[in-house]
């Protein structure tokens, strides 16, 4: 089985794929749980195959981050990101 990183590990410039979902950590108290973050996530456009470019980190803990996802802008907290399995595009 392959190992994905997480799109919250990611930095400003850093590009690849989407590769898929996997909440964890989303079902405290307070927390929407992982159902309901996974079927927001792909709403959003969070699908396999998507690909992406991380255009902004903010400036208190790197959160949030905005990236361009396919052809659209959208931001989202690290925490969230932490849901996204990614493949990173390491060609220059």
């Amino acid at each position: 089985m392959r190992h994905f990183q997480r799109l919250s590990e990611l930095r400003k410039g850093d590009r690849g794929l989407i590769k898929g979902i996997a909440p964890e950590g989303h079902d405290g108290p307070g927390e929407i749980g992982h159902d309901e973050l996974e079927r927001r996530l792909l709403e959003m456009g969070f699908v396999e195959g998507a690909r992406f470019h991380v255009l902004h980190e903010g400036l208190v803990g790197r959160d949030p981050i905005a990236l361009r996802l396919d052809d659209m802008r959208v931001a989202l907290r690290r925490r969230e990101a932490r849901a996204i399995l990614i493949e990173r595009d390491t060609t220059p």
